[in-house]
Order: structure tokens, then C-alpha cells, then sequence
């Protein structure tokens, strides 16, 4: 737990314990809110009570910050508020995220013989170096990247699972931490479950009673960079083209959809279940995917009633 030292300490306590709880306590949040919680200690040692001063000037942009470094600093402000507010503890004002520049970066169409060079590395990874972390590396590559191209996880929620998330019983993947935290269930096919069993069984040898289904050091969970490192290292091995561990999430999207055409099934039925499994906030956002790819705008509007250009949406990357 997070000191707290301003006369708002247990409030501020109060909502961490909340956020933790229910799973929505980001690594990042405690440093900034104790940033926020000395500010007040400093600048008003006296006050009893929060005011929309303190949140104003605590939360105005600063020269350094871009505008996506502001909106990670004041997330955690929006929240307590937000918290504060349906507790009656405060009546105040949240601030406002600022716009963030959309991500340009268009999906990668994987060829079959792509994804074919790309897993046979992974599973063909030599050990140069007996230590723990090399071990970890051969066994948790071929898993974690299969794992997102059969289910379309958002890097981050297959980063984040902890051993209890994922029921190997049944094959199905409880995803609590995804953006926005909405929290969906993912079913893997048979052959993803007999991945993760004998994965399991195997790095359960490296790390007893491990929290994080894949565990990087000190029992933690690999970050971003870890991702983006592994990726790159694989992919550049076998392609001169440009893309990212992001593009499996949506190369899922579209095979399945394409997979549905002409095939005299209910096309809004089956988008529905792919938009629930991904985790999306709407179908709408699942939509979005066919504006990416070329001459299936076409064939996407004649599957719906909807029109196609009313549907798309800005999509911003999912990932931290």
C-alpha cells in the first residue's frame, strides 16, 4: 500500500484499496497520486477539505508534458474524483484529457508463409545462455504469440493475465485487465488449450506459485518493451516489412469475418459474439476493421443494414 501524508491520506487510501479490488489499479497510479497528495501536503498544510483550486492547478498542462504524458499524470486525479464524487466525499470538476494525435499506423496483411517463418522461429528458439531468462524466453514466446494471433488478444491482456485468469479446464481465458478495463472471457480452440497446458506444466518448473500466467522477473509481468523487442526481433529475421504484434489482434478480426462471407450464417450475429470476445465497447468498433482492408468495404455493407460510412469510427491503438 501506497503513504499518504496530505489531509486527504485516507481518501486517497480509501480508493486505492477500491481500485485494487476490483482490478483497475495501473502500476503508474501510485506514483502520481502521490506526487498530487505531497503537492497538497506542501502547498496546503492547513485544509480540511479538497477544493477545485487544488485539482486546477495541480491538473494544468505543464511545458514538459506531452499531450499523452498529461493524460497519464491526471488519470488517476479523474478517477478519485470520479470515485470521490458517487461517495459524496467531494463535488468537484474532473479535468479533461487533452486530444492525443491518432495512431496512422495501417494493420499489416500477414501472408500465410509469413506466419508459417514467424512461429517456426519461435519454436525453433536455441538456447545461447543456461540462465533463467533465456529458459523463460524459449518457453514463452511460441505460446504468447500464438495465444494472440488464435484469440485476438490485445497485447496487454496476455501480458497481464495472471494463473488464475486462464481455466485450463475449459479452455477459457477470464480477461480482467484490457483497455478501459472491460473485462470479457475469451474461449481458445482446443489446440491453443493444449499450448497453455503443457506451457504451464513447464514454466511452473522456473516459477513456483508464479501470479502472472506468463511471468517475467521477480514474479512480474513483461512489459510493452518487451513485446515490442521480442517482436521485432522475430519478424525482422523474416520480413523486411514493417509491422507490429498489434497487427495479430487485427489480421483475427478480418480472417474471421472473411471466413463468414457467403457463408449463409447471420452475419450481425456472428460479428456481435467476435465483438464481445475481443472486447470491444461496441460493435462498431469490430466493424472498423473492413475499413482497413481493400475492395471489402463493399462486400462488408452488403452483410448489414447499416451504411458502411456511418459505421467506421476513429480506432486508436489498445495498447498502453
Amino acid at each position: 500500500m501506497t503513504t499518504y501524508i496530505s489531509f486527504m491520506k485516507d481518501k486517497f487510501s480509501e480508493f486505492e484499496n477500491y481500485r485494487i479490488r476490483i482490478h483497475c489499479w495501473s502500476k503508474n497510479y501510485p506514483n502520481y497520486l502521490k506526487e498530487f497528495d505531497k503537492y497538497c501536503a506542501l502547498n496546503y498544510p492547513n485544509a480540511t477539505e479538497l477544493t477545485q483550486e487544488m485539482i486546477d492547478s495541480w491538473c494544468k498542462k505543464r511545458d514538459t508534458e506531452t499531450n499523452k504524458s498529461f493524460n497519464n499524470r491526471i488519470k488517476v486525479i479523474i478517477g478519485f474524483i470520479k470515485y470521490a464524487s458517487s461517495h459524496n466525499i467531494v463535488d468537484l470538476i474532473p479535468p479533461e484529457y487533452l486530444k492525443v494525435q491518432k495512431n496512422t499506423h495501417r494493420p499489416y496483411a500477414f501472408q500465410d508463409i509469413e506466419l508459417k517463418d514467424f512461429f517456426f522461429y519461435c519454436d525453433n528458439i536455441e538456447l545461447k545462455t543456461n540462465t533463467k531468462t533465456a529458459k523463460n524466453q524459449q518457453l514463452t514466446l511460441p505460446v504468447f504469440y500464438r495465444l494472440l494471433y488464435s484469440t485476438g488478444m490485445r497485447p496487454i491482456e496476455a501480458r497481464m493475465l495472471k494463473v488464475e485468469d486462464v481455466d485450463l479446464e475449459h479452455g477459457v481465458i477470464n480477461v480482467r485487465k484490457s483497455k478501459g478495463y472491460n473485462q470479457h472471457y475469451v474461449v481458445v480452440s482446443d489446440m491453443m488449450k493444449e499450448y497453455l497446458i503443457n506451457y504451464d506444466n513447464e514454466i511452473s518448473k522456473l516459477y513456483e506459485n508464479r501470479t502472472y500466467f506468463f511471468p517475467a522477473v521477480r514474479d512480474g509481468h513483461h512489459t510493452s518493451r518487451w513485446v515490442e523487442h521480442s517482436f521485432r526481433t522475430i519478424w525482422s529475421s523474416i520480413s523486411k516489412n514493417y509491422a507490429v504484434a498489434y497487427d495479430f489482434r487485427h489480421n483475427y478480426a478480418i480472417v474471421n469475418i472473411n471466413n463468414w462471407v457467403n457463408m449463409g450464417v447471420d452475419f450481425e450475429d456472428k460479428l456481435y459474439y467476435l465483438s464481445k470476445s475481443m472486447g470491444h465497447s461496441s460493435i462498431e468498433t469490430t466493424k472498423y476493421y473492413y475499413s482497413l482492408v481493400p475492395k471489402m468495404a463493399n462486400i462488408f455493407s452488403n452483410q448489414i443494414n447499416d451504411s458502411f460510412s456511418q459505421i467506421v469510427p476513429e480506432v486508436y491503438h489498445d495498447e498502453d
